[in-house]
């Protein structure tokens, strides 16, 4: 993964790494995900579990770690004006993008461009 690319990028990192662990895919969707990145997922997943969720809700992957996503599902119910966007199907991520501001994109409307194909 790449560092923040630029003065913009750098702050959005100052700001969002230590508080929400943000991985600046460039793509941001905290606010939908319950204020979790699901960057932090292991496998880079945008919409929600992998199915490989143990028993105890741990990650497959990382047995020591709670799913990143039930956390997301927990947080997003506490959040009265965004809690249903966790439901909304996102596009999958533009690695074109890591490192970049999801601000900058967000308002340029870089981030809502997609892979060729999807609907």
């Amino acid at each position: 993964m790449a560092g923040p690319h630029g003065p913009l990028a750098a702050v959005e990192y100052a700001v969002k790494k230590p508080i929400w662990g943000c991985q600046m895919c460039g793509q941001c969707v905290l606010h939908s995900t319950g204020m979790t990145c699901p960057m932090n997922c292991p496998k880079q997943l945008r919409n929600g579990p992998c199915g490989g969720v143990r028993p105890n809700g741990n990650c497959e992957v990382k047995p020591d770690m709670k799913c990143v996503w039930l956390k997301a599902y927990e947080r997003a119910d506490k959040l009265p004006v965004w809690g249903e966007e966790i439901h909304e199907l996102r596009p999958p991520v533009d690695n074109r993008l890591w490192g970049t501001s999801s601000w900058r994109n967000y308002f340029s409307g870089r981030d809502k461009q997609t892979p060729e194909g999807w609907a």
